[in-house]
């Protein structure tokens, strides 16, 4: 072997051993980098920049509608329908003539009572003439006025009983679906129609008493109705309940709401909202970004720990407690654990914790609506 061929083979073994040397040292490296990665791989998430917006505190309370004047007509005496003078639904005036009864022989009995009292009346006024002739005794003609002020209360009585055979309309309103037909008997009671005063209309709910000090007669109010989605109706405290219900500590309030058009009826469900107090600026989040625990509530940050080793920017979680206020729609307002310019994590924080690396895809954001719909009626 010449001089030259080990020179060769002692470069080439020297290489070879700094190979296996620096294998033995990066390999090890690599693998707890790699393992490392596994174990706690990026998350992907939403995030959002908390900031700031006009919030006006309300009041929300559920209540019903109900009519300004409303009542189910019935007979106060019995008879038989002998003609029905509205059609169903129909706009009717105060005093107009809905349903009558038979009333013939109610009728002929008071004519027949009228005849009796004008004939008490003659016989009265003939003894007046006689009594300034000494022709009859003044007891005779004191006895002729109680008979005729007897006679002439019959026909009253008679004449309010004949009254009673027609139904007219108490108000002016509107007429709901008549009850009964041509020929049918009505017993005392029997309801016949609903007739309802509908402008302006009632709404009637409740507050707890803690409420009380920021409501006050005259306020406005905004109401919802599930019929119309989307749509308001201004409103105006009319009344507030003398008392405090003791079994639920609430308090019955009632608002008027102005009904040109009729689209309100009683007994429609309604959603109240009472605004309270100047519109202030709140630091507001979606619900979705804050996680309610029994120890607390808390969101999670996004802090910047600059580039990493690929020169990507190196984002991770920080869980902070938070303080929650009021909701609205979609949103929840932060009084306390924030700052506006935060960057907050909106989803996917349920994989989370401290320390978790981040990789952020805004392309999907949870809703933020104060005011939200159902997807099929936006």
């Amino acid at each position: 072997m010449t001089k030259r061929m080990i020179i060769m083979l002692a470069i080439v073994g020297i290489v070879l051993g700094l190979i296996f040397a620096f294998e033995g040292i990066l390999r090890p490296m690599f693998i707890r980098k790699f393992i490392a990665t596994l174990a706690n791989p990026p998350q992907t998430v939403s995030t959002m920049v908390a900031g700031e917006q006009k919030w006006q505190k309300q009041l929300t309370a559920i209540g019903s509608l109900r009519a300004v004047r409303g009542s189910d007509l019935s007979a106060q005496i019995g008879g038989i329908v002998s003609a029905i003078h509205f059609d169903s639904g129909a706009d009717v005036p105060a005093g107009a003539v809905l349903v009558e009864l038979s009333a013939a022989d109610d009728q002929a009995k008071l004519d027949s009572l009228k005849a009796q009292a004008e004939l008490a009346r003659t016989t009265f006024e003939r003894d007046q003439r006689q009594l300034q002739a000494q022709a009859v005794s003044k007891q005779l003609v004191e006895t002729d006025a109680q008979t005729l002020k007897s006679d002439l209360a019959q026909v009253a009585q008679q004449q309010a009983t004949l009254n009673y055979k027609t139904i007219r309309a108490p108000f002016a309103g509107r007429i709901g679906i008549r009850q009964v037909d041509v020929g049918q008997y009505l017993a005392p009671g029997t309801a016949i129609v609903t007739l309802q005063a509908l402008d302006p209309i009632y709404v009637d709910f409740t507050l707890p008493q803690q409420a009380l000090a920021q409501v006050a007669v005259g306020q406005k109010v905004t109401v919802a109705v599930d019929t119309f989605p989307g749509q308001q109706f201004a409103g105006t405290i009319a009344a507030i309940n003398s008392k405090v219900d003791t079994a639920t500590r609430n308090v019955q309030v009632r608002a008027t709401l102005a009904n040109p058009d009729h689209r309100l009826l009683p007994g429609m469900f309604a959603t109240v909202a009472i605004a309270i107090g100047n519109p202030q600026r709140y630091i507001t989040l979606p619900q979705t970004a804050v996680t309610y625990n029994p120890f607390g509530s808390t969101v999670y940050l996004v802090d910047d720990k600059g580039k990493g080793a690929n020169g990507q920017e190196l984002l991770v979680a920080r869980q902070v407690f938070v303080t929650t206020g009021d909701t609205r729609g979609d949103q929840v307002e932060v009084t306390k654990g924030i700052k506006a310019g935060d960057t907050i994590v909106t989803a996917g924080q349920i994989k989370l914790r401290n320390g978790s690396p981040l990789k952020v895809d805004n392309a999907v954001q949870p809703s933020d609506d104060a005011n939200p719909k159902p997807s099929n009626e936006q």
